[in-house]
């Protein structure tokens, strides 16, 4: 039977126990693909039978994959840490948090994996949009400005993959200090503008604006499909890892070439 396209080119590292936190579409989503690439899903815990973390099909994981909301992401953490299962999460608005699960991933008490966005496609955009903001240090009649659209369910704005792309952009810049969802003529200021349409799965567009010019960049996913393949993907890498892992570090793996990341990044 040939590969299917949607893992083709990520190989499948070893077959895996699965549980999953979280059974909405994203969740379903990943439980198909984790299926579709030969793993084993032992639990999936939602709303409705929370008292599942403290059971052995839950303790049996080698990776939970947690898809939840703002509100309850971090409980899920410490409740799948309190079993000594290893989690990869790709649930966004609860960042002001994060910094306690650092803490206890380098006191050896858990393993984490988070990225604000699990597509392959979007962090190679990641990438790109950190490349062009340092070129523009050299272009000062450029200004950048952001959209991001999403679909009606989806609670915070701007999303945390907009957040990582401007938190990029400053990063990458010698110009630009601060993001913000406000109007504003400070030119040191990236403005992020965020809608939410119907189903769309996540557009991110990034335009460098001058009097004569613009120049865009654009990530349009066309469905879940590319989120959930990543996620899947992260825990298998998670699996034979400890501590506080980040896509990067993934990215580098998959793409090959280290150096070619670096250049980009």
């Amino acid at each position: 039977m040939p590969p299917c396209r949607r893992t083709e080119g990520l190989k499948l590292i070893h077959k895996m126990k699965i549980a999953l936190i979280g059974h909405g579409k994203m969740g379903r989503t990943i439980e198909r693909i984790a299926l579709e690439r030969g793993h084993e899903i032992v639990s999936v815990i939602d709303v409705d039978n929370q008292n599942d973390f403290d059971s052995d099909a839950f303790r049996s994981a080698d990776v939970a994959i947690e898809f939840t909301t703002p509100r309850t992401a971090f409980d899920n953490y410490m409740k799948a840490f309190a079993q000594g299962v290893k989690v990869v999460s790709g649930t966004t608005g609860w960042l002001d948090r994060i910094d306690e699960i650092k803490e206890k991933c380098l006191r050896g008490e858990a393993t984490f994996f988070w990225t604000s966005n699990f597509s392959i496609g979007v962090n190679l955009f990641f990438a790109l949009n950190r490349y062009l903001s340092r070129l523009m240090n050299n272009f000062p009649q450029y200004h950048p400005r952001m959209e991001e659209i999403h679909h009606i369910h989806k609670l915070d704005h701007p999303s945390g993959t907009a957040i990582s792309l401007a938190n990029g952009v400053i990063d990458s810049s010698s110009r630009i200090e601060r993001w913000t969802e406000e109007r504003t003529d400070d030119t040191s200021t990236l403005v992020i503008d965020h809608r939410r349409e119907g189903e769309v799965p996540g557009t991110h567009i990034i335009q460098w604006d001058s009097a004569v010019d613009s120049i865009t960049i654009e990530h349009r996913a066309k469905s879940r499909e590319g989120f959930a393949l990543g996620a899947v993907v992260a825990a298998e890498w998670v699996a034979g890892q400890t501590g506080f892992l980040t896509m990067d570090s993934l990215m580098k793996r998959i793409v090959g070439n280290e150096k070619l990341l670096d250049l980009i990044s």
